[in-house]
């Protein structure tokens, strides 16, 4: 088995539908499988994939797992890579569509480079502009400060190292960071630095586990020659707070982890002030924000 994708679903059977369409609608010339985890759905989306895979379920080529309870995207995610049988494991999000070839030559240039620990390709939103998610540094204090006070658009060669602005986006070139949404990563080098961390429950875990791709001496290579579509939710939809407390829990999470024994007790306070101040106006923001009458793309989509 040369590829083991792994998808997450939440709630979201049209989407997840459309991702699992974009993939077995092509013919490849290596072997793969599909393992979709659902994440306790109770909307029937899961059952309604089941129903329309069927055929491809019953072929080996899709596989289902059902959690009992919704265990967040990391420990999702996990339980699929555990059951993957693919000397690769791509990570796809539930709300993303593969375009052309983007497979079969992410996998080329993986198998070209062995030094490569994890490869992502370019990542653009459903109006056509980038996600620049799918190409970052590592959120450093310095790097997170230069974003914020958005000093990047004033020199983005100076102060763009959060969103590796070092690099234009159609640039093949190193970073230190890509997104979940499409992340193909070698088997063998998930069994040395460890699977995701499951104390993100959702956001940050692709962060967390590029810097340990890192450590492990592996690079990570942005490929923008290939391509997938993301349909992240809206910025003008009202998030529920829960999800909103996540992503700044994680930046903390992260925080924690990896930099608090670098900085002083300062730095620190100056963090974390930093971060929850920024959750606060994120929560007003979003409660001014009209309600909207849908389903929240929660677990398997990350805003």
């Amino acid at each position: 088995m040369k590829l083991s994708i792994v998808i997450v679903n939440y709630n979201t059977y049209f989407l997840t539908k459309q991702t699992v369409e974009s993939v077995i609608q092509k013919q490849y010339d290596f072997k793969y499988e599909i393992i979709l985890v659902d994440n306790a759905s109770v909307d029937g989306s899961i059952e309604a994939l089941e129903d329309t895979f069927s055929q491809e379920i019953e072929e080996g080529l899709v596989h289902i797992i059902k959690n009992t309870a919704n265990l967040g995207f990391s420990k999702a995610n996990n339980i699929g890579i555990r059951k993957a049988k693919g000397e690769y494991i791509l990570l796809l999000n539930s709300d993303t569509e593969v375009e052309g070839n983007c497979l079969e030559e992410c996998l080329k240039q993986m198998e070209a480079n062995k030094s490569l620990g994890a490869l992502g390709c370019k990542v653009v939103l459903a109006d056509g502009t980038l996600d620049h998610a799918c190409k970052r540094g590592f959120p450093t204090p310095k790097a997170s400060l230069y974003y914020f006070m958005k000093w990047d658009k004033k020199d983005p060669i100076k102060y763009g190292q959060y969103a590796a602005l070092h690099l234009g986006e159609d640039e093949v070139g190193e970073v230190e960071v890509l997104t979940g949404a499409f992340m193909l990563i070698p088997k063998r080098v998930l069994d040395e630095v460890g699977l995701l961390d499951e104390d993100f429950f959702m956001y940050g875990e692709d962060i967390d586990l590029c810097f340990r791709i890192k450590e492990g001496g592996y690079k990570i290579l942005y490929y923008p020659k290939q391509k997938i579509i993301h349909h992240k939710g809206g910025s003008s939809k009202r998030r529920r707070h829960k999800v909103i407390f996540d992503f700044h829990n994680a930046m903390w999470i992260f925080y924690k982890k990896h930099y608090i024994k670098q900085y002083s007790i300062i730095v620190t306070m100056l963090v974390g002030l930093g971060i929850w101040c920024k959750c606060l106006l994120e929560l007003i923001k979003n409660q001014l924000k009209p309600k909207q009458h849908q389903v929240e793309k929660d677990i398997a989509i990350e805003e």
